[in-house]
């Protein structure tokens, strides 16, 4: 999964439109150290206006920062990134691709290293203070961003060199980045008259408050509510696991004899797996899913009617019929209509799925002789027992094997099969937390230097939940070889200290997952860095993600790398043959708890100008889907942070399934090579989607690898649904 901030104008100023987002993301925060600061003059004892020193091409001096240097380091950075735009704007020599589309790759870059340290703060030590440099600091970003796109003078000699016959005389890379910077101006409003620009710069500026308010306000909900358990009873079904990470929290917040289950999934879901309690599992379903619901100041769903009607201003601002419509032309799917024939076309069979699922877990709840009917908050608990009843196969059994930092050795062992990785761990590089650890990536093959890879597992007031992905430096060889340093962060829950974390089979999954969006930062291999990495479209981003998932089952993985925590004995064959057997398992629930979220996300992006009453909306929009009642949406709207938090997934949370159907038809190529761990399908992939960044489209480059455009059947055969509905196109 992938969340980050929306980059209008690549990289110069690099739209600081930063918010916390939830999930899976990405932030793309271009960094070198070859530019001269003199920003740096500013204060020269502040650290983030400082070039990245030390080894690995200079690194972020993350244990020197306070909250206090991040207003006037944005501030001073700011002013030089103006002054830079200024200079190219006013050159007099004619314009040309180096003094103009070249000079703004250079330009930024102290910009760019504090917004790397802004981000972290804003992500994971989002405390009281800092939040409020946030609710200042984002309106005066947007209108710092909308100054460079407004620019008139910049935007005409981008203008000449995009219309320049001499671009064709460019190098492929050179035309994408050309045609890259002209698209991103135009589509932020630098052809609009003046009285127009004045409004879209007042919406932007409105919209950053508004998406920080929201943001802080599900952190708040997560940061505040908890179901604390003071009786060992209320603790009846849990595994032991679970007790003690419970008790850990419990302890964190200075209450000893209790037991606390956070507000956030990767406590609530094993709580509503396991609990016998169901007055206590509809309590942690409550507080889990009105997080942002909450009457008074943190009530998120005024604002989401605020959002949407400026979104749909700025639209029609801009030339479009609606926000979605904007959001999308720069897609694989072009537009909104075939964002939701997709989604539409594994709506009805994912429903389907779910009343199937719902009569198994109402014959076992009724043969317990529990005469219930089954709710939103039974769903996960009768599952398991339909799960354990069907398959014989418990999930705490396959804990017990799951180890996070064994898996976090898996994953770097596939990286070397794959991409001829090597992984090292290192000290000597400043973290912002002591849960924070460091490794530097080689290639095997050369000992080349790589990269840098963090890794942020655990949980912890202030950080926001869900797991993500950013780049605090972006590959490129533009004046020099720079390498990447790219993180992953999760919210594992901390155990017993000496004993190992154990994790459910979807957070191994997770693991994975975001290890691959990792791993398409650290093979990027391009010039220019504002088409590096990740910076593809966004339905195309979770392509790379979702297909690493794939390598956590291969027995190659299993057996060396899921062992049991006590005997250190590899995880049983026939048990993996059990997890294979029940892999389309409760797959109507994830499909539609999903899609639902999706669709919820379309449908009010493509409500126009029409005033929107939040809750109302959501329940009539739930109605007329035929949303399955035992079943809520992954994202409610009200802490749907990857719609209202930043506009990064706005219109777009269609794109993890767009991106699924690349998925399941991309590991069609390696089962129809020898597996896998096909090294020619694997160099292929290397090749053609993981190091070209934003350097061509991204349909050519799934063209190029598979030989054809994507089919939607691999991806019902994969979820186990019947196989039906168009195939998205890529044109």
């Amino acid at each position: 999964m992938l969340r980050s901030p929306t980059s209008l104008t690549t990289r110069t100023g690099a739209l600081l439109l930063m918010a916390a987002t939830a999930g899976c993301a990405t932030t793309h925060n271009v960094n070198t150290s070859n530019s001269a600061s003199s920003a740096a003059s500013a204060d020269p004892r502040n650290p983030l206006l400082q070039e990245w020193v030390g080894p690995y091409g200079g690194v972020p001096p993350f244990d020197q920062v306070q909250i206090a240097h991040f207003r006037p380091a944005l501030e001073a950075a700011m002013a030089e990134n103006l002054a830079e735009i200024e200079r190219i704007a006013t050159n007099a020599a004619a314009p040309t691709f180096e003094n103009t589309v070249a000079a703004m790759e250079r330009a930024g870059r102290t910009l760019d290293r504090v917004h790397t340290a802004y981000g972290i703060w804003s992500a994971t030590l989002n405390r009281p203070e800092f939040q409020a440099v946030e609710r200042e600091m984002a309106p005066r970003l947007a209108a710092f961003s909308d100054q460079i796109t407004q620019n008139e003078a910049l935007f005409e000699r981008i203008n000449t060199v995009y219309n320049s016959p001499d671009k064709e005389t460019r190098t492929p890379e050179q035309q994408r980045l050309i045609w890259l910077y002209h698209n991103n101006f135009v589509r932020a409003g630098a052809r609009l008259d003046a009285e127009s620009k004045t409004r879209l710069s007042e919406i932007n500026q409105q919209l950053a408050g508004l998406f920080t308010r929201f943001s802080q306000n599900v952190l708040a909900d997560e940061t505040d509510q908890l179901l604390v358990l003071r009786d060992e009873a209320e603790l009846a079904g849990l595994p032991q696991s679970l007790r003690d990470a419970a008790a850990a929290a419990a302890e964190a917040r200075q209450m000893p004899g209790a037991w606390v289950i956070t507000n956030t999934r990767s406590s609530t879901d094993p709580f509503l797996t396991y609990s016998d309690r169901r007055e206590l599992r509809e309590k942690a379903w409550r507080m889990f899913v009105n997080r942002g619901d909450t009457p008074g100041e943190r009530d998120n769903n005024p604002i989401i009617g605020e959002i949407l009607q400026l979104r749909a201003q700025r639209a029609r601002l801009l030339g479009y019929p609606t926000h979605a419509h904007w959001r999308l032309e720069n897609t694989m799917a072009k537009t909104p209509e075939a964002a939701v024939e997709l989604m539409e076309a594994v709506w009805t069979p994912a429903v389907a799925r779910v009343r199937e699922e719902v009569a198994d877990m109402q014959e076992i709840a009724r043969a317990e002789g529990a005469n219930i009917t089954i709710e939103p908050w039974d769903y996960r608990y009768y599952a398991e027992k339909v799960r354990t009843s069907r398959y014989d196969l418990d999930q705490n059994e396959v804990k017990e094997y799951l180890q996070l930092d064994r898996l976090r050795e898996g994953m770097f062992w596939v990286a070397g099969e794959l991409f001829g990785f090597e992984f090292s761990p290192v000290s000597d590089v400043p973290v912002y937390h002591p849960d924070v650890r460091v490794w530097e990536v080689k290639n095997k093959g050369t000992g080349q230097q790589v990269g840098l890879w963090y890794f942020d597992p655990y949980a912890r007031e202030g950080k926001r939940s869900g797991a993500w992905m950013n780049e605090y430096r972006s590959q490129e060889r533009f004046d020099a070889e720079v390498t990447t340093i790219v993180s992953n962060n999760s919210n594992f829950v901390e155990g017993q200290a000496g004993e190992p974390v154990l994790i459910s089979w979807d957070d191994a999954k997770t693991l994975f997952h975001e290890f691959g969006h990792a791993l398409h930062g650290l093979a990027s291999n391009v010039t220019y860095p504002s088409l590096a990495g990740t910076a593809v479209f966004r339905d195309y981003v979770e392509f790379p993600s979702q297909l690493l998932e794939h390598w956590l089952s291969t027995p190659e993985v299993l057996q060396r790398f899921a062992v049991h925590y006590r005997t250190g004995e590899p995880i049983p064959q026939e048990l993996v043959e059990r997890i294979e057997r029940a892999a389309t398992f409760n797959q109507g629930f994830g499909t539609t708890e999903y899609l639902a979220s999706g669709l919820m996300d379309m449908k009010l992006h493509l409500a126009g100008d029409r005033q929107i009453d939040a809750r109302a909306f959501e329940r009539e929009t739930l109605a007329e889907l035929g949303m399955p009642s035992e079943i809520v949406m992954r994202h409610r709207t009200p802490h749907f942070l990857h719609v209202f938090a930043s506009d990064g997934y706005s219109a777009g949370y269609y794109s993890y399934l767009w991106s699924d159907v690349l998925t399941a038809d991309a590991a069609g190529a390696f089962a129809e090579g020898s597996g896998l761990y096909d090294r020619a399908v694997a160099q292929r992939l290397v090749e053609h989607v993981f190091s070209v960044g934003n350097t061509l489209d991204p349909a050519e480059g799934y063209r190029t690898f598979r030989g054809r455009d994507p089919q939607i059947d691999a991806l019902m055969r994969k979820r186990g649904f019947p196989i039906a509905g168009p195939t998205p196109g890529t044109q």
